[in-house]
């Protein structure tokens, strides 16, 4: 546990410079791409919570951030810009769209839950796409940035901290909630779903408040993200984005604490690196991933530095 401490700081050390050595060296367009790789981290996270630690695999996940991001859209064409006020916004409405879903879908086990949380997902974005007055299939394009007091997220280094702190807050958060009493539980459901109801746990509301927060903080990362791009398109909430977020937990580490950043890390420097090379950046991704499958069955979190398992996980499966 000490170690894990120890790497953290050292990491979020390394995360709170690199802005400054970015712009000594006159790399600053990778100020964006790490930021652009932290809000995927708290994505595939909150992901992480409901797959490594509750065991429910869920294809669903992109309607939360989509719908996120489509709240600082939809916020912004009445006029309202308050960070604030709209990603607490988005957050709420993830979380209850999440709520509704997570009802109905946790009710159903195995394979009938894969597809009906993806069922869910692809309706969302249909419903998305046939919103024309914002933007329909062509997605929005946003005015400007959310405003927070006393921070210009125009400028890409204040934008960049405040997506820092926020993911050093809610990997706090997520490293408290798996290791509390509710995480505890989550995990012994993951395990053992029949045994944790004959000992009276209450199942059901346990998988569905984990259902929820997970869908909360996507929805946050989706709103951070639509300020990333100053662009919205019911893209985000196609199956094929679920996918990526899972394809990142599991090659980051299935309940892994870090298992999620990882695979954002890895997957997302990938696909910059790789696009550079060949338009068919696809196929060495499926490579790794049949790598990572085969030889590194807990995921490289767990395969790199055994401490990014933290004291929370048995045997890491979902």
């Amino acid at each position: 546990m000490r170690k894990a401490i120890i790497g953290s700081w050292i990491v979020l050390l390394a995360l709170a410079v690199f802005p400054l050595v970015a712009e000594a060296m006159g790399l600053d367009f990778y100020v964006s791409v790490v930021r652009r790789v932290l809000i995927y981290a708290v994505a595939a996270t909150s992901l992480n919570l409901i797959l490594g630690y509750g065991g429910m695999v869920a294809l669903g996940h992109a309607a939360f951030f989509g719908a996120g991001a489509y709240v600082v859209g939809i916020l912004e064409s009445y006029g309202v810009q308050a960070g604030l006020i709209v990603w607490p916004a988005a957050a709420a409405l993830a979380g209850v769209l999440a709520l509704l879903i997570g009802a109905v879908s946790l009710r159903t086990r195995g394979v009938y839950f894969i597809m009906i949380t993806l069922a869910f997902a692809q309706m969302v974005y249909y419903v998305f796409i046939s919103l024309r007055q914002y933007g329909g299939e062509d997605g929005l394009n946003l005015a400007g940035y959310s405003s927070l007091p006393g921070v210009d997220l125009a400028d890409s280094n204040s934008f960049y901290y405040v997506v820092l702190a926020l993911f050093a807050v809610l990997m706090w958060a997520f490293g408290r909630l798996v290791n509390s009493r509710f995480g505890t539980a989550l995990q012994g459901i993951r395990e053992n779903e029949s045994r944790m109801e004959a000992l009276g746990y209450p199942v059901f509301r346990l998988k569905l408040a984990a259902f929820v927060i997970s869908g909360a903080v996507a929805g946050l990362a989706g709103a951070l993200l639509a300020n990333h791009n100053l662009f919205i398109s019911p893209s985000l909430m196609h199956w094929t984005q679920s996918a990526n977020l899972l394809v990142m937990v599991l090659v980051g580490g299935i309940g892994l604490r870090y298992g999620g950043v990882v695979g954002a890390v890895v997957m997302l420097a990938l696909e910059e690196v790789l696009r550079m090379w060949t338009e068919y950046w696809h196929l060495p991704l499926g490579i790794l991933l049949l790598c990572v499958v085969f030889g590194a069955p807990r995921g490289l979190a767990g395969l790199v530095a055994p401490w990014f398992a933290g004291t929370s996980v048995r045997g890491g499966r979902a």
